[in-house]
């Protein structure tokens, strides 16, 4: 009998316990709740944005469609100078993100080491006392690390993708070819999952910047998560950008 799969699962058990209670030691019960408030903002607004209901579409679904309407007329196009041109900008925006969170992923991890200085100054803002063991703070800088961390990946993933998509849209077939539909959706696909993987990079660091309340203390870091889960709604349901993308 196989004894690995038992041993592998009990291991597992062993290494989530210890976390747990490590997490226990250096946070407070109301740490550990405004953690668990933004996890479930960060899962509850990309479920509620990229599966919004059809009669009630979000601003990222609506321009899901345009993107398959762009494809298309590509292919309709014989000079497509303007499309690699816009292609190229894409790029160059998740290229400009990718850079930007690598310049803060050096900030934080340059912060982690000084974390007395970092309690002296929240200490003096008016946050939580400075008593407290430094490791703490580490360890709030180290989960804004890991977010920032995230969003470099997804941005990372975005600029490949939309390159992927320059290549299909450079062997796309001309208007009449047998090949042509296959091509399309493939296109469509590749830059659809470039789109995603950008606007998941961009929300990731939205609630990095709501994290940093957290050394103010759990309740400024909850209300700074539903604040940004609130403006990611409006954006995404109540702003006057969706309206205008709405077919009329």
């Amino acid at each position: 009998m196989d004894v690995r799969p038992a041993w592998r699962y009990q291991s597992g058990m062993q290494a989530l316990s210890a976390l747990i209670d490590r997490l226990g030691q250096l946070f407070s019960e109301r740490d550990l709740i405004a953690i668990g408030v933004l996890a479930v903002a960060i899962w509850g607004m990309t479920m509620l944005i990229e599966r919004a209901p059809r009669s009630r579409p979000s601003v990222s679904t609506l321009m899901s469609i345009y993107r398959g309407d762009w494809i298309r007329e590509i292919a309709a196009r014989d000079v497509r100078i303007m499309d690699a041109q816009l292609l190229s900008s894409l790029r160059g925006g998740a290229g400009f993100f990718a850079s930007t969170c690598l310049i803060s992923i050096g900030g934080v991890a340059a912060l982690i080491g000084q974390a007395d200085r970092l309690v002296s100054l929240v200490a003096d803002l008016g946050g939580e006392p400075s008593g407290r063991d430094a490791a703490v703070w580490e360890a709030k800088l180290l989960a804004i690390l890991l977010l920032l961390v995230n969003a470099f990946l997804k941005f990372v993933w975005s600029h490949r993708l939309f390159a992927y998509c320059a290549v299909l849209l450079g062997a796309m077939p001309a208007a009449g070819s047998e090949n042509l539909d296959a091509a399309i959706r493939r296109s469509v696909e590749v830059n659809a999952a470039a789109a995603r993987a950008f606007n998941r990079g961009l929300r990731t660091i939205y609630f990095a910047l709501a994290m940093l309340a957290w050394f103010l203390g759990p309740e400024a870091m909850m209300a700074a998560t539903i604040a940004t889960a609130a403006m990611l709604y409006r954006r995404e349901f109540l702003s006057r950008s969706r309206k205008a993308l709405l077919p009329q």
